[in-house]
C-alpha cells in the first residue's frame, strides 16, 4: 500500500536543453531524506509529454537507482497509445520501478468500455503494479467508478490518483471496491478532506519545494495529531495556490531554482512564467518558510 506524501517529480534540464542527470538524482536523494514516502518520475510535472522515448527510460531508469529501494518507485508509464503505454510499463518493470501510474488515455475521448480495456491490455502484458490516474481536467475522459470497480478485480491494478477535485469521489470509491484498494489524491489544495474521506495519501506538487512539510503533515495525520496537521496544513495551502497560479509546472519549476535544486526551464510549448507569478511563488515559499 502506498501512503503519505508522495512526489510527482520536476525534470530538471541543462543548459544544452538536455535531462540534467546528475540534478535529477541528487534532486531525488534530498526528496528522500527529507521523508517523502514515494517518487514519481516521468509524469506530468516531470514534462513526459516534451521528452523524447528514450528520455521518458532513462528518467525512470535514473530515478530507479538514485532511490536505491530507500523509497517505492511509481514510474509514469502512460500514454493515449496503448502499444506505448504497454512499452513503458514493460521497461519500468525490467528497470526496477515498484509500480507504474498509468493516465486515461488524453486527446482520443475512449469509451468507458475503452477505458477498461486500454489498462486491461497494459495490465495483462506488464507484470507491475498500476495506479490508475485519473484526471479528466487533462485527458478529458473522467473514468467512472463502476469501471474502476471492473480494473480493481485485476491483481495488479492497486490503486488510483485522483484528481477530479471531487471530494465525495474517495469515499465513494472506498465503499465500492474496498480499503484496501490505494487512494491517492492528485490535488495538493484538497489533501485534507481527501484523508477525511478514506484516501490514503498523495502525488504532490508542492512536496518538490516543501517535502519535509508535506511529510509531517500525512505523519501527523497517521499519528492522531490534529493540531499539529491542522498548523501545517494552513502553512502549505498558500503554497498549494502558488504551484498552480499558472499551469504546472511552469510554477513549481521556477520554486525548485529559488531552492538551487534544478533549472527552471521548460520545453515548448511550455514558457517560464510571468514576472507577476514569480512574485506570488516567492512570497508563498516565504509563508511557508522556505525563504528567507
Amino acid at each position: 500500500m502506498f501512503q503519505g506524501s508522495l512526489t510527482a517529480l520536476v525534470t530538471p534540464f541543462a543548459a544544452s536543453g538536455a535531462v540534467d542527470e546528475r540534478a535529477f538524482q541528487d534532486f531525488v536523494d534530498w526528496q528522500i531524506t527529507q521523508g517523502t514516502e514515494g517518487v514519481i518520475p516521468v509524469g506530468t510535472t516531470g514534462e513526459s509529454p516534451t521528452l523524447t522515448h528514450d528520455e521518458h527510460k532513462r528518467v525512470v531508469e535514473l530515478c530507479v537507482e538514485a532511490a536505491a529501494g530507500r523509497a517505492p518507485v511509481i514510474a509514469g508509464t502512460g500514454s493515449n497509445s496503448t502499444h506505448e503505454a504497454i512499452d513503458f510499463t514493460r521497461h519500468a518493470k525490467a528497470s526496477g520501478a515498484d509500480a507504474a501510474l498509468v493516465v486515461t488515455p488524453y486527446y482520443n475521448k475512449p469509451t468507458q468500455e475503452g477505458l477498461y480495456q486500454h489498462f486491461k491490455a497494459i495490465h495483462d502484458a506488464a507484470d507491475l503494479p498500476i495506479v490508475i490516474y485519473n484526471i479528466p481536467g487533462r485527458s478529458v475522459v473522467d473514468m467512472s467508478i463502476d469501471t474502476m470497480t471492473r480494473l480493481a478485480a485485476l491483481p495488479n491494478i492497486v490503486g488510483v490518483k485522483d484528481a477530479t477535485n471531487d471530494l465525495a469521489r474517495p469515499l465513494a470509491t472506498r465503499l465500492a471496491i474496498g480499503p484496501d484498494f490505494c487512494l491517492l489524491s492528485g490535488e495538493d489544495a484538497t489533501i485534507a478532506a481527501f484523508l477525511g474521506q478514506g484516501g490514503h495519501g498523495c502525488i504532490s506538487v508542492t512536496a518538490n519545494v516543501a517535502p519535509a512539510l508535506c511529510a509531517q503533515l500525512h505523519k501527523a495525520w497517521r499519528d492522531g495529531d490534529l493540531a499539529t496537521f491542522a498548523a501545517v496544513r494552513d502553512r502549505l495551502m498558500p503554497l498549494h495556490a502558488a504551484m498552480f497560479v499558472e499551469t504546472s509546472p511552469g510554477p513549481v519549476k521556477y520554486a525548485v531554482s529559488l531552492l538551487g535544486r534544478g533549472s527552471a526551464a521548460m520545453r515548448l510549448p511550455m514558457v517560464p512564467i510571468a514576472e507577476s507569478s514569480r512574485v506570488l511563488v516567492e512570497a508563498a515559499m516565504r509563508t511557508a518558510g522556505l525563504l528567507a
